[in-house]
Order: C-alpha cells, then structure tokens, then sequence
C-alpha cells in the first residue's frame, strides 16, 4: 500500500490541467447537440442545451481559480523552465474565455427561465445562445492552444520567434 503523503494528492496544476477540458469539450459538445436540435426541430433538447451551457458555466470557476496556483506550482519546480511569455497569453485568454462562458451561462440562464411555463425556451433566445456557444467554442479553444503551448513546445509554431525565452524569473 502506498503511503499517503502530501505530494499523494493532486496540486492545483494537475486540478487545473484535469478540468480544463470539461468547458472546452462540452462547449463544443453541447454546441453541436444544440444545432442539431436547431435544425430537426427538435425543441425538447433546447432545455437541456441550456442547461448543459449553465452547468458548464458554474463547473469552469474552478478553472479558472485554480490557473494561477497552477502557474506558481509550475514556476516553483525544480528544474523546470517556463517561459513566462508563453504564460501571459494563456492567462489573458483565459480571462476572456471565463467571462464568455460566465455571458454564455446567464444567457442559456435566461433562456430556461423565459421557457420555464411554456413548451421549450423561446427560439430566438435559442439562436442566440447557439451563436454565443460557437463564439464561446472558439474562445475555449484558443485559450487551450495557448495553454498547451506552456509545457508543449511540440505543438508552438516553428521558427526563431518561437524558441524559449530565457526563464524570466529574475534568475
């Protein structure tokens, strides 16, 4: 049996790291079930669409709150080198991307609640929250192509402007 230690649990990069993937693929996931059900016609999976899009919504704070411990936990490893410009992008995207899935949420929100006494959610706010999860779907990905860049380089562009910086931890 192995002992049960400090470093036996998760840290906030391997939380991080394990749940960035829930709002990148349920966006999308719950994108294309969305426009699916757009063009069948099919009204009864709208309410779940939308609730899909608040859950996700809720389920990417910690996310989010978890990037900076992450980015200190990764800095403060020995032996390992990050390029802080590589990070800064990952983190300015990741803003954006957060308040986008936090706008996608209310409006798939307001959507069940405007539909909450009728049939399904009224199809304009509908159309609305699919273009806004499209938006959003690209946002994610972005955001997680830049992420990956981090501890990648396999994936980074090619090319001089694309090598390592020096650490820019003041060593």
């Amino acid at each position: 049996m192995l002992p049960v230690t400090k470093e036996a649990f998760m840290n906030a990069a391997h939380w991080h790291l394990a749940m960035n993937h829930i709002p990148v693929v349920g966006v999308c996931f719950a994108a294309c079930l969305l426009a699916f059900a757009l063009w069948k016609r099919r009204a009864e999976f709208f309410g779940v669409c939308l609730g899909a899009f608040v859950i996700l919504a809720v389920l990417t704070v910690p996310v989010y709150l978890t990037g900076d411990p992450a980015e200190s936990a990764i800095m403060e490893m020995p032996g390992v080198e990050v390029d802080e410009a590589l990070v800064h992008p990952h983190e300015n995207a990741a803003l954006f991307a957060f308040i986008g899935i936090g706008v996608l949420g209310v409006a798939a929100l307001g959507g069940l609640i405007a539909g909450r006494k009728a049939a399904a959610p009224p199809r304009a706010v509908v159309i609305a929250v699919f273009i806004l999860s499209l938006v959003e779907a690209s946002i994610l990905a972005r955001t997680a192509y830049l992420g990956g860049h981090i501890r990648h380089p396999e994936i980074r562009p090619a090319g001089p402007a694309a090598a390592p910086a020096a650490k820019s931890r003041g060593e």
